[in-house]
């Protein structure tokens, strides 16, 4: 079988990818958001540039590029970093639900389908830590609004994550997916949430274990991939959720392997060209007949997740202690969406596919959210004066 065709698209979407990475950082626009509207105008409802079969391996790609950020997601469930982030441990968790809260009335209201409002809930949660980052960087902020950024974009996700699991589970007993019902189908929601937390940890305790016997202290790309994608596999093979499944993966060998960080360190290194196929051929899925009819649920969705970050940062922040000046400016610091929620979006239409208004929906929130979100973060740091005193990877270190 000639591959030629495949081999082209893979290549030309990583110089896609770069192309945009550089044209974004003159024009300041996300690299997630371009690679999402080049994906857009490819499809077959506009430009039709790709072989009639391009799709076809894009649940592999999902599939691959979720179980490495679900890994990545669990880095940072490690309990000396929550431990050492209380305040943001706090506003975190109380955002997380206050979103999904907001979203989750707001889009119920809309629809009247409250499958669907669930999964928009847990989507809603979700940040993009690189594109507030970036802004951090690029601003030379620095302070304790910088530092409660920081911690909080770093830990939010992976709540997010785990609240989706949950939710997907109750909105497919809700449509009442498969043959199960009632008490039987309640017993089988349990059970999948349980069973891939439990593969997790019983993949994670040897993947922990072999961490840096090999090669002392260095952990090989090998093992780390290898352990990933069988967890993934084994958790479609058995019905589980392969997010959850590598998350929890990642969170034990967070906690307990010696060297914890290198493993990480190795899948964060090879994501890079997966999330670009993954984000270009998402904008590719992108149905644009279907977007004029998302106009009030689209516009109850980001009404109600701004309101939702705005409400639960404020009251995060009084639960916490932080300062006054805090209070009032983080939730507008975590407005970004991108590539999580676009992976949480996929799985769920992949698992309810009568709910695939959700995946468009959710591409239009990620280009929105992509564009107004940056730009409202840097006012909130240049307000609260933070701005031009030297940025660093870790805020702690001015303590």
């Amino acid at each position: 079988m000639n591959h030629a065709n495949d081999l082209i698209l893979i290549g030309a979407t990583l110089l896609l990818a770069l192309a945009a990475h550089a044209v974004g950082q003159k024009v300041h626009v996300p690299r997630v958001t371009l690679l999402l509207l080049l994906g857009a105008l490819a499809g077959p409802d506009l430009l039709d540039l790709l072989p009639a079969d391009a799709s076809q391996s894009f649940h592999l790609i999902t599939q691959l590029t979720l179980a490495m950020v679900g890994f990545l997601l669990g880095e940072r469930m490690s309990a000396r970093d929550l431990k050492q982030g209380k305040e943001a441990l706090i506003v975190s968790l109380v955002v997380t639900f206050v979103t999904a809260a907001a979203v989750t009335f707001a889009t119920w209201w809309a629809t009247g389908n409250l499958a669907a409002a669930l999964l928009l809930g847990g989507i809603s949660t979700a940040t993009a830590p690189a594109a507030t980052l970036d802004v951090l960087r690029e601003s030379g902020a620095n302070g304790p609004l910088t530092r409660l950024v920081f911690q909080v974009v770093a830990i939010d996700d992976a709540w997010g994550a785990i609240l989706f699991s949950i939710l997907l589970v109750s909105a497919g007993l809700l449509i009442g997916n498969g043959d199960t019902h009632g008490p039987t189908a309640m017993l089988h929601g349990v059970m999948e949430v349980g069973g891939s937390v439990l593969l997790g940890i019983v993949l994670g305790l040897p993947m922990a274990w072999l961490t840096g016997r090999l090669r002392p202290g260095e952990p090989m790309l090998l093992e780390s991939a290898g352990f990933v994608f069988v967890a993934a596999g084994l958790a479609g093979w058995l019905g589980l959720s392969y997010l959850l499944t590598c998350m929890t993966l990642g969170v034990v060998v967070a906690n307990l392997a010696r060297h914890h960080v290198r493993p990480f360190r190795s899948i964060d290194g090879i994501s890079e060209p997966f999330l670009a196929l993954f984000f270009f051929m998402a904008g590719y899925q992108l149905d644009w007949l279907a977007l004029p009819t998302l106009g009030a649920l689209g516009v109850a969705y980001v009404l109600a997740r701004v309101a939702g970050r705005f409400a639960g940062g404020y009251l995060g922040s009084v639960l916490a202690g932080s300062a006054p000046d805090t209070r009032n400016r983080i939730g507008a610091c975590l407005m970004p969406q991108a590539g999580v929620a676009l992976g949480l979006a996929l799985v769920a239409t992949e698992r309810l596919p009568e709910l695939g208004y959700i995946l468009p929906l959710v591409i239009g929130a990620t280009v929105v959210f992509e564009i107004i979100g940056p730009p409202l973060t840097l006012i909130q740091l240049r307000k609260a004066g933070e701005t031009g005193k030297g940025y660093q990877e870790d805020p702690d270190e001015d303590d």
